[in-house]
């Protein structure tokens, strides 16, 4: 019945956002006045080129992954955060119901990449 679930999200800064999410693994799509990011199969969002700071200053994703240790890794080893100025990564915290860390995009985005108990 159902097939996807896609975000929509702004950018501070669009060129640099794009840039970003190719550096982190994403493919896209350009769609004229947005680009389609995806990283497998139907697991995507939209970069929209609009920027509305509360929009953006509030606006949360959450990616869950198989191996979050190992994502981590690949993430931290692409120096995102030193290439981006305001990207942000940080270290892995065990909750209760799993684990995660935040990424930050260059616009504020928050990420958290978790992956829940079994």
């Amino acid at each position: 019945m159902f097939k996807s679930v896609r975000a929509f999200i702004g950018a501070k800064n669009f060129e640099e956002s794009k840039k970003f999410y190719q550096d982190l693994g994403f493919s896209y799509v350009d769609l004229d006045s947005m680009l389609y990011f995806s990283i497998h199969d139907n697991l995507g969002f939209y970069l929209q080129k609009a920027y509305v700071k509360d929009w953006v200053d509030n606006s949360m994703l959450f990616l869950e992954v198989e191996n979050l240790t190992e994502y981590w890794k690949e993430i931290k080893a692409k120096k995102l955060d030193k290439k981006y100025e305001k990207v942000r990564l940080s270290k892995i915290v065990k909750n209760d119901w799993g684990q995660e860390f935040f990424l930050h995009d260059p616009s504020g985005i928050l990420w958290h990449i978790g992956n829940f108990k079994s």
